[in-house]
């Protein structure tokens, strides 16, 4: 088994991954392992902090790497809170503040204007200095509820209305959710990608 680290200290990402690459013959590897100290976001775009992210690790641990950066773009709110999803209230990963103020900005917007998407974008590097990283992205479309619905997911899931029926992405099961995400989707073509590779 070949070794990779996950830019991230997410155990149930690092499950989730792993999983889905063990397979072609991947062992994924939590950044947390390693002591790896996280690196600051400074992009602007998702591509560029999953690329900043994945540099970081390589660095730091010396494996190939794997980041992913990941949010929800509205369109009413021209396309926020996209790569600031995770602080869009100011605080690194508060779901819960992070939600409401997404209600409250939306408070006036009737649900035909209401569309939104989650993105995820993988990035996958051989070394630190590797100039052609894989890159996947994928999207899910959906619309934003106007109030939480479901226990499941985390992140802006409870709020985020599937367009095929009456469903939240907290609502499905998590076999349903990696089978329609917008992580499960480029989970897949990252896996695609990868087993030419290695």
């Amino acid at each position: 088994m070949k070794e990779i680290v996950l830019a991230t200290g997410n155990l149930h990402k690092v499950g989730e991954i792993s999983a889905i690459l063990a397979p072609i013959g991947l062992t994924v590897l939590p950044q947390s392992r390693f002591g790896v100290t996280s690196a600051e976001e400074t992009g602007t775009t998702f591509v560029e902090n999953a690329i900043i992210k994945a540099r970081n690790a390589a660095v730091q641990t010396g494996l190939p790497a794997m980041a992913d950066d990941s949010g929800i773009e509205v369109d009413a709110l021209l396309g926020q809170p996209g790569i600031y999803s995770s602080r869009y209230a100011g605080e690194e990963g508060n779901d819960q503040k992070n939600l409401e103020k997404l209600l409250e900005a939306m408070r006036e917007v009737e649900a035909p204007r209401r569309t939104c998407r989650y993105w995820c974008v993988m990035v996958f590097m051989r070394h630190a200095k590797d100039p052609t990283p894989v890159i996947c992205q994928a999207s899910w479309e959906g619309s934003l509820a106007t109030a939480p619905r479901g226990t499941g997911g985390f992140g802006y899931d409870p709020v985020f209305l599937l367009p095929e029926g009456d469903l939240t992405a907290a609502e499905l099961s998590p076999e349903r959710k990696n089978q329609l995400s917008h992580r499960g989707k480029a989970l897949r073509m990252m896996f695609d990608r990868l087993r030419e590779l290695i």
